[in-house]
């Protein structure tokens, strides 16, 4: 079965694919239109075949679109993570630039006759170094170039707003409210203040940006969705269904908790300490919709959200790193794989109910 980790890079890489089909469709219609009735390219005297263009073209640019996702995000994302948008735009688009050449070479190619032989004639370059000289050349590397701009666009609009937000909105799915049952995970870093004034704020703000990034990969592991991010503290979201199968929101928890454990001799090396978390769940309805004017956001409104912030302040009072309510406890199959601690029942600041407290070892 293909894991979590590598259904959201397919769903990542797949949209560069389908963008450059679109686009390559366009221009493929565009020529059409522009030649008309001639059979060959007035700019180098290759063969026109409007059959096989509409095939060749889309097919070597979804290619060529679906190696930029790979590249986007399985490389370039870990390369540039610290580099400004502009910067990463230059030098990305260097290297795209070789690949376009390249892809262009193959392309005329492919439309050149007597294609096998075409490689060794002298005249054969000489036309290829007209074409690439003239205003045919330039428009192609410009459409190409817009091309490439929108998918950078893509990258860093989805990295701000997370895949899975940025395709609902294009979809619909939340623009009227939708109800829907929701496990949360408030995620808080212990001692966050004395940290801060320890570091300092700069070198705290580093660190956090380290400690969220290590934090990343076991959420996208085990299904979860981040869903905001306040100071010193991640939201963690997942369907219900989603949460309850295989423990998975348990499991979540205890490989963030691994994560920091295997680099935390990197951290006391470069921070002087190693950050630590505590995080409380609970599970409930919550009503789901796009909000905002001048900025729109997809978000959960809901008591659930509330319980599971007040469940997650009470892990100090309890020396425990993991609280959750006997609500989600009583949903989940822990007795089998964990060693389950109920702390009994509380009243919740602002609740009149009371909520039993369940630890986790």
């Amino acid at each position: 079965m293909i894991t979590p980790k590598y259904k959201r890079y397919i769903a990542r890489i797949l949209p560069f694919g389908i963008i450059w089909l679109v686009f390559s469709l366009i221009y493929t219609i565009l020529e059409r239109g522009l030649l008309g009735e001639l059979n060959f390219y007035p700019s180098s005297g290759n063969e026109y075949i409007f059959g096989r263009n509409i095939i060749v073209i889309p097919l070597l640019a979804t290619i060529f679109g679906t190696i930029i996702g790979i590249l986007e995000i399985l490389y370039f994302k870990k390369y540039f993570i610290h580099i400004c948008f502009t910067k990463k735009i230059l030098y990305k688009s260097s290297v795209y630039l070789l690949i376009i050449i390249f892809l262009l070479i193959i392309i005329f190619l492919t439309t050149a006759k007597e294609m096998p032989t075409a490689i060794y004639s002298k005249g054969f370059w000489l036309v290829m170094w007209a074409f690439f000289n003239d205003y045919s050349f330039l428009g192609i590397l410009t459409y190409i170039a817009s091309i490439i701009l929108i998918t950078q666009f893509y990258t860093e609009v989805s990295e701000s707003m997370g895949t899975g937000l940025l395709t609902n909105f294009f979809l619909g799915k939340y623009y009227k409210p939708v109800e829907e049952e929701r496990i949360f995970m408030f995620l808080d870093m212990k001692s966050s203040t004395q940290i801060a004034e320890k570091l300092g704020h700069v070198v705290y703000f580093q660190m956090l940006q380290q400690y969220f990034s290590d934090l990343s990969d076991p959420v996208i592991e085990y299904s979860g969705e981040i869903y905001q991010y306040a100071g010193d503290e991640m939201i963690i979201s997942w369907r219900l269904e989603k949460g309850l199968k295989n423990n998975t929101c348990i499991r979540c928890f205890f490989a963030m908790k691994q994560s920091l454990l295997d680099k935390s001799a990197g951290y006391k090396e470069k921070y002087g300490l190693s950050p630590q978390f505590k995080a409380g769940m609970h599970c409930g309805k919550v009503t789901t919709g796009e909000i905002g004017v001048l900025k729109k956001e997809i978000i959960f409104t809901g008591d659930v959200l509330n319980a599971t912030a007040r469940i997650e302040g009470l892990c100090n009072q309890y020396n425990v790193d993991i609280l959750l309510s006997g609500l989600l406890a009583e949903k989940l199959d822990l007795n089998a794989y964990y060693k389950v601690q109920s702390l009994g029942k509380n009243t919740l600041r602002g609740k009149d109910e009371q909520f039993e407290l369940f630890t986790l070892n």
